[in-house]
């Protein structure tokens, strides 16, 4: 009787001491690798002094059903802590991490790819490789069939989980671009004459082309009067586009590419659109202002303003004053 109660006392004793715990306790991260039984992490945990047993660990996970189900990842945790708290943490699974990535406007689908490679650490050729896959359509805005997502790419401010895929990320900047248009009147299209991907594309142009907001609809005005009119569109933003190199400054020979997103050479539109517009510009791409203005031109370079003329004549005299200033 003597000996079994010295037993029961130090078995007591022992559980006590296992699942208590004393002296500083310090947080930090620590990370479960994947494949890991309970003896692999009991063995981590007493290894780095979150708990005193890893003996008291194995038999507590297996009463609580832990024993093979402990995921794989990122827990924060703190030395000497009280062997419940730490079941409690390591059931409730590992952290999910997550990383912020902006796109801003105006960016082509390349452009997009150097971002999400940068912010995420995907990779930047399968993200092309997706996006120019032909795979990805959103009725009726991005119809089947068309090759890239170019245009469709919201420009906005995302949070994904480390574990995102570059198709992941696609389809959540797609969706959002749908949230997105959802609010906006797309009947305005027929009255247009316009499709809403052909939309997108007149979009796409003022987003590249405007740098002072109260301006988009004026620049819409221009694309559809100049459309109407059978005029060459002639908008540079077309033509760095289709340049294989980015440029600063348009020589006469590149106003000359080859390219059927060379508006200075083709009538009507480019093919697809030329980057990710904001609300503002779909905006103005609906609502044009009424105008009979064919022409504008940069009259601040500082601010990006524009002025807009009806006639040649008119635009030659904005642009000789324009350079005298």
């Amino acid at each position: 009787m003597l000996v079994l109660l010295l037993l029961v006392l130090g078995a007591g004793g022992f559980y006590l001491w296992a699942t208590g715990a004393s002296g500083d306790s310090k947080r930090g991260m620590l990370e479960i690798p994947e494949g890991a039984t309970a003896a692999d992490v009991a063995e981590i945990l007493e290894g780095k002094q979150v708990i005193r047993s890893g003996l008291a660990f194995r038999v507590a996970a297996r009463l609580r059903g832990l024993g093979s189900s402990i995921g794989a990842g990122r827990y924060v945790l703190r030395t000497n802590m009280r062997l419940q708290e730490t079941l409690d943490v390591l059931e409730a699974g590992p952290i999910v991490e997550t990383f912020t990535v902006t796109i801003p406007e105006g960016l082509r689908v390349e452009q997009v790819a150097d971002r999400v490679s940068e912010d995420l650490g995907l990779d930047r050729n399968r993200f092309l490789s997706e996006a120019e896959s032909g795979e990805y359509a959103l009725p009726p805005f991005l119809p089947e069939g068309r090759h890239t997502v170019e245009g469709f790419l919201f420009p906005k401010t995302y949070e994904f989980t480390t574990d995102v895929t570059e198709d992941e990320v696609i389809q959540r900047l797609l969706e959002q671009f749908e949230q997105e248009a959802a609010g906006l009147d797309w009947n305005l299209s027929e009255g247009l004459g316009f499709s809403p991907y052909e939309q997108v594309i007149v979009a796409s142009l003022i987003e590249r082309e405007a740098r002072v907001d109260q301006e988009r609809p004026k620049i819409a005005s221009v694309i559809y009067n100049r459309l109407r009119e059978e005029m060459l569109l002639q908008i540079d933003a077309t033509v760095e586009y289709a340049l294989p190199e980015h440029k600063n400054r348009l020589t006469y020979e590149d106003y000359e590419y080859p390219s059927p997103y060379n508006t200075y050479l083709n009538a009507g539109l480019p093919p697809t659109p030329i980057a990710s517009p904001s609300l503002a510009s779909i905006r103005a791409a609906l609502r044009p202002a009424d105008t009979d203005f064919l022409f504008y031109l940069v009259v601040d370079p500082e601010t990006g303003r524009h002025a807009f003329a009806e006639t040649y004549q008119e635009f030659l005299g904005l642009k000789e004053q324009a350079q005298s200033a």
